[in-house]
């Protein structure tokens, strides 16, 4: 077992972490054994389905990089080319991915805001803005949330010509 792998339990071997803790253990980045064993095998299922997914719509475009950001914050793969795409966070039982929204962005969910789920807007709406935009961290807990989050995405940068449509992405496991 790796050092990753030994942080999914509590340090003091009872307690396990809270749900939405974060991989802290700095030593080295988590392998895709760490990240499952972390958020789960039903989280892990759609964490792998959107990397297949943004690797087959995006081909070439992004080299997914891991950023160590402390103690607090813990590890996060980031998809970025010269500006950040998105970054996927694994979190104990879940994952949520963290993409922001710029100022042509937000105008584009504006005109589909009616098009999005309550709760993505809900999300987009209690979000400050900041100079470079609207950070969402948009929780994936559903094929749903997934399939929202590819949409935002596809919104954010429309996927390479000639890429594998997304609706080709597909899922073994069914929603929460």
């Amino acid at each position: 077992m790796s050092r990753t792998d030994a942080k999914a339990t509590a340090v003091d071997g009872g307690t396990p972490p809270l749900i939405g803790s974060r991989i802290t253990d700095k030593s080295a980045p988590p392998d895709d054994r760490a990240v499952r064993r972390w958020i789960g095998p039903g989280a892990f299922a759609h964490w792998t389905a959107l990397r297949h997914w943004i690797d087959a719509s995006y081909p070439g475009v992004f080299v997914p990089d891991w950023l160590y950001g402390g103690k607090n914050r813990g590890w996060s793969l980031r998809y970025k080319k010269t500006k950040a795409f998105c970054t996927l966070v694994p979190e104990y039982g879940r994952f949520s991915a963290l993409v922001v929204l710029g100022r042509a962005e937000r105008e584009k969910f504006e005109e589909r805001r009616y098009a999005w789920r309550p709760s993505l807007v809900k999300l987009y709406d209690d979000a400050k803005a900041y100079t470079d935009g609207k950070w969402l961290a948009v929780a994936i807990a559903s094929t749903d949330d997934l399939h929202e989050v590819m949409e935002l995405l596809a919104m954010k940068r429309p996927p390479t010509p000639h890429a594998r449509p997304p609706a080709e992405t597909s899922l073994k496991t069914s929603g929460r």
